[in-house]
């Protein structure tokens, strides 16, 4: 099934009506909006009075009253700097805050007590606010990075692939590779509620996906853990994505309609009676399948989507916050065996997605000096790909069913974390996570010869299976010197179903050597559980150990200017018990997800497999200060695995070097230029063995050549130009992004042709022009 790069190269088509909208519209003069929020201390989420708020480049500011809140009226449209700064406390600088005409922009602060200041040393959070329990491998984005970044058409995924951290393999799929692990290792929580998957056409049992889910216009920020994260996280081996949220307007209603690569859609939101809280709802749609017969396509072949997503926050009390989430999205796709011939596809499928989680977030202030969040959620994922008889994922050539599935995957989820101050140089933090997992599987795997020609006999995995993921955590921030940060830490977890019960360590440490460079070490142990989809594949796969991995990170970060920061991590990550297929002794099970998208009928699973990741990064990160900003980043690293053989072979995520250089220009609040350059080694791959593909009529690999190839280098250019227009009420956002814009002819890896019987280079993505509007009134 290749959605994603069908999808995108016939929605150009589509999003390449809307030029020349900007000569339809006239400005209005200069007009104004209003910027109001909050300001809290990080640490015991209480309000602070009196810190000083002040609009760069401006004579306008305000002070925050007794309950934290400020208001800046009569600012004028555009973008714009804040500056918080309150004594004892670090100072804030905050970028992109864009003012909208007759709107509020609503900004909340936390701000960070600072270390006692000697003759030497006086930190300031500056632009690049950091927390202290994560001293290593955390970057953040604000709402407007996420929005504008070239190459990313608002997919949350695709701005993090400027990071020297994510491996480039393949444009068509935005899964995250995250220091050698794989798409399965990473997790993503909003507002704090765990969300499966973030993706439209998720891949059952993986986190990755083509196509991204969650709208960018509802995003207030996104922290982006690579590795050391703390002991309030768990279950996963290399990731953890945390995005918020941000409010609806709790003045006034409004609404914004979009049209762009993502879809059609809108956004609508306002406030709730007499000021208690404010609610937001997204919602979209694809449109490809409305204009398949102007594209020449049949509608049934083209993929259709749609997301729904909303938050509704409600204060019964100064010290209780009401946070309800809900994030939903249903994909459906229908290739005959007909279209699969026409357009050469190797496989045709009928199958329906859908998923929604739903939660609710209590925060709640404690008399003292601390604070609880307690989620409650629920998330269901149901993939059709049999549900009736007309439901398959087959074979072109053979005409035989691969896999005709309806299973319904849900979990109930409680999730409290703890903050607690026991004086200005100690906290607390503790919490559990409880998970009760049910599965409802009637799935039939067919018959087929795999990717070394051995022949899998057919396998049917029906029934339904529970289990629970018990977690308990704590860890302590402890400042003996004022200039060093300790946080050690302890998770323990216990899944049922297999019985397993793990104790995962955690230590950090950060040393303040100077007022602009700070050392920092983290590690700690790992652990992660299999997907239920594989592990019910056999009842011998429940005496498997789960995954681990070791993290080894130390780095530096040095501020070149208050608003430039450089920044030298080195890891190294060391996996064990990951699991293997006897059949397949020299393949590396884990990653067979990327390729196809599913698990396929394996047998009894080994366990005891190993691997190794290590490399050392290097970014250089300028906010927004004035007009210009920009990433640069670098690294090098070596991604392996032993096969059962104890052989050492390549990830086929082993980019071993990557190059990004991205940046935009804003010479005024009305036009921005942007682009992003990407450089990556040759992935591995494995070649086929064409006669024995040519015997089979199916892809064979070439025996004892796992990963032993390297595709060609790649790399890609991505422009995007903005046009922003301010009305007397409204607003609106055009751009023109150009995807791979000289045409680089990128080699995603090489398959079988069933239809043409020869060997063929997959290539990923060629000009892609994509144009949109975002219209808020």
């Amino acid at each position: 099934m290749n959605v994603s790069k069908w999808f995108f190269s016939v929605l150009s088509f589509a999003s390449i009506l809307l030029i020349g909208v900007a000569g339809v519209f006239a400005e209005s003069p200069i007009v104004s909006g209003y910027i109001k929020g909050r300001v809290l201390d990080r640490q015991s989420q209480e309000p602070l009075a009196g810190v000083n708020i002040e609009v760069l480049n401006s004579s306008l500011g305000a002070a925050s009253d007794v309950n934290g809140n400020y208001v800046i009226n009569a600012v004028p449209a555009g973008n714009f700097t804040l500056k918080l700064s309150y004594q004892g406390y670090e100072t804030l600088t905050a970028t992109d805050i864009i003012v909208r005409p007759d709107r509020t922009t609503f900004f909340d602060a936390e701000l960070m007590e600072s270390i006692s200041e000697t003759e030497t040393i006086s930190v300031s959070a500056g632009y690049f606010g950091q927390t202290s329990d994560q001293p290593v491998s955390l970057t953040n984005f604000s709402a407007e990075e996420i929005r504008r970044a070239p190459g990313s058409a608002g997919d949350v995924s695709r701005i993090i692939y400027g990071l020297p951290s994510v491996a480039k393999v393949n444009d068509t799929k935005n899964s995250l590779i995250v220091r050698g692990g794989s798409a399965l290792e990473n997790s993503f929580f909003v507002d704090n509620i765990e969300i499966t998957n973030i993706n439209h056409f998720p891949e059952q049992g993986s986190s990755g996906g083509p196509i991204g889910m969650i709208n960018v216009d509802l995003i207030k920020d996104v922290n982006f853990y690579t590795g050391g994260f703390n002991a309030s996280y768990g279950d996963r081996l290399s990731s953890v994505m945390q995005l918020r949220f941000r409010e609806g307007d709790r003045d006034r209603f409004h609404t914004q309609l979009d049209l762009g690569l993502g879809g059609f859609g809108g956004v609508a939101e306002g406030p709730l009676p007499q000021g208690k809280g404010s609610w937001v709802l997204a919602a979209r749609r694809s449109y490809l399948d409305l204009i398949a017969g102007a594209i020449g396509q049949t509608n049934a072949s083209v993929p259709r989507y749609s997301d729904v997503q909303a938050k509704l926050v409600v204060d019964p009390s100064d010290r209780h916050r009401l946070t309800f989430i809900d994030i939903m999205g249903w994909d459906q796709i229908s290739l005959s065996a007909g279209d699969a011939v026409e357009k050469k596809q190797n496989m045709y499928n009928d199958l329906t997605i859908k998923q929604n989680t739903i939660g609710l977030d209590w925060r709640y202030l404690w008399a003292t000096a601390g604070y609880s969040n307690t989620s409650f959620s629920h998330a269901v994922t149901k993939y059709d790909f049999g549900l009736k008889e007309t439901r398959y994922f087959a074979e072109t050539g053979s005409e035989k069913t691969l896999l005709n599935q309806h299973s319904i995957e849900q979990e109930f989820r409680i999730r409290n974390v703890n903050h607690y101050n026991f004086k200005r140089s100690l906290s607390f933090d503790f919490g559990l996570e409880l998970k009760y997992l049910l599965a409802d599987f009637n799935n039939y795997y067919g018959a087929y010869n795999d990717v070394l020609g051995n022949p899998t006999p057919p396998l049917s995995v029906v029934g339904t299976s529970s289990s629970a993921k018990l977690n308990g955590f704590f860890s302590f921030t402890w400042k003996p010197l004022p200039a060093l940060t300790l946080v050690p830490g302890l998770r323990v977890g216990h899944f049922t179903y297999n019985g397993n019960t793990n104790i995962s360590p955690r230590f950090s440490a950060s040393y303040q050597l100077t007022a602009q460079s700070t050392l920092n070490f983290s590690t700690g142990i790992y652990y992660q559980c299999l997907p239920l989809v594989l592990l019910a594949q056999n009842d011998e796969n429940k005496k498997l150990k789960d995954p681990r991995a070791v993290h080894f990170i130390a780095g530096v970060t040095h501020l070149l200017t208050e608003n430039t920061q450089l920044t030298l991590e080195l890891y190294d990550k060391a996996y064990a018990e990951m699991p293997a297929d006897p059949a397949q002794p020299d393949m590396f099970l884990i990653d067979e997800v990327y390729n196809t998208s599913v698990f396929f009928t394996h047998g009894p699973l080994q366990g005891g497999s190993t691997a190794h990741a290590r490399g050392i990064e290097v970014m250089l990160q300028k906010k927004l200060a004035e007009s210009v900003y920009g990433l640069v980043s670098t690294s090098f690293f070596r991604s392996t695995y032993q096969d059962l053989y104890g052989k050492t072979l390549n990830r086929i995520y082993d980019n071993r070097f990557t190059f990004n250089i991205e940046g935009g220009y804003k010479p005024n609040n009305t036009w921005e230029f942007s682009l992003r350059w990407i450089y990556a080694g040759g992935a591995p791959y494995t070649s086929l063995d064409e006669e024995a593909s040519a015997e089979a009529n199916r892809g064979v690999y070439t025996a004892g050549r796992v990963n032993a190839a390297r595709l060609p280098a790649y790399h890609s250019l991505n422009l995007r130009v903005d046009r922003r227009f301010f009305f007397n009420r409204s607003n609106m956002v055009l751009y023109l992004s150009i995807w791979n814009a000289y045409g680089r002819e990128n080699i995603a890896g090489y398959s079988w042709n069933e239809i043409d019987h020869k060997v063929e280079p997959v290539t990923q993505w060629s000009i892609l022009p994509i144009i949109g509007v975002e219209y808020e009134f």
